[in-house]
């Protein structure tokens, strides 16, 4: 098997062969974008092909399954996003637990979302979308990339913060839910800023605020959600690089060896940005204890908003 031993810190040849990185969501997200940026600046280092297979499905369960039960020998990677940590409390099957099954290599970047709304909306305003959904109790529609994903859960926590009603309805993608909002058939939508940013721009759709605990330098016009008028409101995307547990400990050293010299590679921190991605590396143990923190995070509110899946 390929590894690097980590007590005879003999370097045996890793990868030797081209690497698998699953994402497990439709091209054009979030998850997709940062695997790629990724992918490339690895291939580059290991001079072997890293290959990005997206394999959307049940809430990001399906592709994260795939990993899990893939041969641990650093040949099958995950990235993933927090749909990861939601899984377990919303579906009741195997796949929703690959989590446990399952090693954090790294945090990889975190992304800051846009409440966004459609152009022709009346509502110019976090204050003024509220009240017209206080009015209209579950008339107005968001959309998100499938029931369970991270982008569903950042809605109902929006709605829940703010006391609203809200009908959801889902999507096979990111690209597919912001046409759909483009064309007024949903009216407002928690969503990244990759998407939005360029439609905000163009006056396509209005930005009433981002989703971070501060605001963000390539939106620095728009506000933080707290600064809006909805106290407390704070939350990111994250997105991390897991392996198969009982992946070879020196797999994992030369993995973390090589995605320290990527975060500290301008061309990445530049392709991150540039999509309204803030770069964040971090050891195996310390994304380990984030990622627990974040399964119970979302197990309070999936049980919040009463959404239990099958």
């Amino acid at each position: 098997m390929c590894a690097l031993s980590a007590s005879a810190n003999t370097r045996v040849p890793y990868p030797a062969k081209p690497v698998r990185m699953v994402v497990p969501l439709a091209p054009g997200g979030g998850s997709d974008i940062v695997a790629r940026v990724v992918a490339q600046a690895l291939a580059g280092r290991w001079g072997q092909g890293v290959v990005v297979d997206n394999r959307p499905g049940a809430g990001g369960t399906l592709g994260s399954a795939i990993v899990a039960r893939a041969a641990a020998d650093g040949y099958t990677l995950l990235v993933t996003s927090t749909t990861l940590a939601i899984a377990p409390a919303l579906y009741r099957n195997p796949d929703a637990e690959a989590v446990k099954q399952l090693a954090p290599l790294s945090l990889l970047a975190d992304q800051p979302s846009v409440l966004a709304i459609n152009g022709r909306l009346a509502a110019t305003s976090l204050p003024e979308l509220l009240a017209m959904m206080k009015a209209q109790p579950g008339k107005l529609a968001f959309g998100s990339t499938g029931v369970g994903t991270a982008s569903h859960l950042a809605n109902e926590l929006f709605t829940a913060t703010a006391g609203v009603k809200a009908l959801h309805i889902p999507y096979k993608s990111a690209g597919l839910a912001a046409t759909a909002l483009l064309a007024g058939e949903i009216q407002f939508m928690v969503t990244n800023m990759a998407t939005a940013l360029p439609h905000v721009r163009a006056g396509r759709l209005k930005g009433l605020g981002v989703t971070s605990g501060k605001r963000v330098a390539v939106a620095a016009e728009l506000p933080t959600l707290h600064e809006a008028g909805l106290a407390g409101f704070e939350y990111t995307t994250w997105y991390g690089l897991l392996a198969p547990r009982g992946t070879p400990a020196g797999v994992t050293v030369r993995v973390h060896e090589q995605l320290t010299h990527i975060a500290q590679d301008a061309a990445v921190k530049s392709r991150l940005s540039a999509q309204g991605l803030e770069p964040r590396f971090s050891a195996p143990q310390a994304f380990e204890r984030y990622l627990q923190s974040e399964l119970m995070r979302w197990e309070r509110v999936v049980q919040a908003a009463g959404l239990i899946a099958d």
